[in-house]
């Protein structure tokens, strides 16, 4: 019999219906996300891309509510990495998105760090390799986010470690926890991203365990993943080639992730994150309803 989760709160977020953008005549229409999560039985949403779900508080509390949803977190990107002249157009950004969040309720502000590779044009942008003095810029920097974020917003910050990004190997993770405080700065994991990276979530969870602030839920398919390395597809192409996959036909089994996250002993949030931009629109509501029912069998 499954381990009951009881300190794991589950959801999904519009990257699962295939949104990586606040408009995309790619996409399928907010309302439709909005509808279509609440009936796959998901009870928490992140907002996605800032702009596609409506941004007035008052209008979005009403639609959330009424499909019986609440918000667990909003997300921004940003590149600290480059000093203190990156400060002002990253808390414009903030800002924006952490009042919403807020509003909303939530308590998390999941930190993507800029991309070093273009995920469209598979432009190289920046060096994949942070310089020391870049380190300390992205270190001293997401520790001001965090302290900012909190006293003007109420939100911790949880960092997202990303593919095509300078925080996505386990030695990368690792050297950025060691040189941040754990009162200001913790980590959301990403479990896909983790593994497309050649990280083992349960062992971060295990070592890291008190720096593990909130959860994503991915898998990666072992076979595409293997060319998208030998390759070097830059992440964008990877993810229309299927490289993130429906649970549980990939890796890392969720199962033992979330039984190491309850043993922690903090309530998480761990949001199904399934990257398929672009998707047909009728692709994501059958996916997601079959996730929740395996989470549920996993004793989320």
């Amino acid at each position: 019999m499954a381990v009951a989760l009881d300190r794991i709160r589950v959801g999904s977020a519009p990257d699962s219906w295939g949104v990586w953008f606040p408009d995309d005549p790619q996409q399928v229409p907010w309302q439709r996300f909005l509808d279509e999560v609440a009936e796959a039985g998901y009870s928490w949403i992140e907002l996605g891309p800032y702009g596609y779900l409506p941004t007035d508080p008052a209008r979005l509390g009403d639609e959330v509510r009424k499909r019986d949803l609440k918000v667990s977190a909003g997300t921004i990107f940003c590149g600290l990495h480059r000093g203190p002249s990156e400060w002002d157009a990253t808390w414009e950004q903030v800002s924006r998105v952490a009042a919403l969040t807020r509003d909303m309720g939530a308590k998390h502000l999941v930190v993507i760090p800029s991309f070093w590779r273009d995920d469209r044009t598979a432009e190289i942008l920046e060096a994949p390799e942070l310089t020391t003095e870049q380190w300390g810029h992205l270190a001293k920097g997401m520790e001001r986010l965090g302290r900012e974020v909190r006293d003007t917003y109420g939100l911790d910050i949880v960092v997202h470690p990303h593919a095509d990004t300078h925080i996505d190997t386990e030695e990368h993770v690792e050297r950025f926890l060691d040189s941040t405080d754990s009162g200001l700065v913790n980590l959301c994991l990403d479990t896909g991203h983790y593994a497309y990276c050649g990280g083992d979530s349960v062992k971060l969870i295990e070592t890291y365990g008190e720096r593990i602030g909130y959860l994503h839920l991915k898998q990666v398919d072992p076979e595409i993943l293997a060319d998208v390395v030998r390759n070097e597809v830059p992440f964008g192409p990877a993810v229309q080639r299927g490289v993130m996959c429906e649970p549980p036909a990939g890796v890392p089994e969720l199962g033992p992730v979330l039984t190491a996250a309850q043993k922690l002993g903090v309530d998480l949030f761990a949001i199904v994150e399934q990257d398929m931009y672009p998707c047909e629109p009728d692709k994501p509501l059958p996916i997601a309803v079959r996730t929740r029912t395996f989470l549920r069998s996993c004793g989320a």
